[in-house]
């Protein structure tokens, strides 16, 4: 873990976060609650600028927009049998910048956007 220190206000952000990590993960039994984290990310999105809580917010939006943009691409191509393929590799993506994310915060490092 980084020797960070966090003020009150980081350290309650970061429960936030991780909250809407918590959320991401579970729409793969809850649909719905995604919904509900990416409107997390956009009504606390002011609170954590300037920290670096705000790149685990841009991480978890990008992955929100783009994870739905080939979960619709997947969906309408599923019928030429491309778009399966397609689903498995948005899922294990999306898996993986949910795991990468949280480790990232636990440690208290910022999301790298390369």
């Amino acid at each position: 873990m980084n020797n960070v220190t966090l003020t009150e206000n980081e350290r309650s952000a970061k429960s936030l976060t991780t909250i809407i990590y918590a959320l991401y993960a579970a729409s793969f039994l809850f649909g719905i609650s995604a919904v509900a984290a990416i409107m997390m990310n956009y009504i606390k999105k002011e609170d954590v600028a300037g920290t670096f809580l705000e790149s685990h917010f841009r991480w978890q939006m990008r992955t929100f927009w783009f994870g739905l943009l080939w979960m619709v691409i997947g969906g309408i191509t599923v019928f030429i049998l491309v778009g399966w393929l397609i689903l498995c590799v948005n899922t294990l993506w999306i898996v993986y910048r949910i795991v990468k994310g949280w480790l990232n915060l636990n440690d208290n490092k910022p999301m790298s956007m390369s």
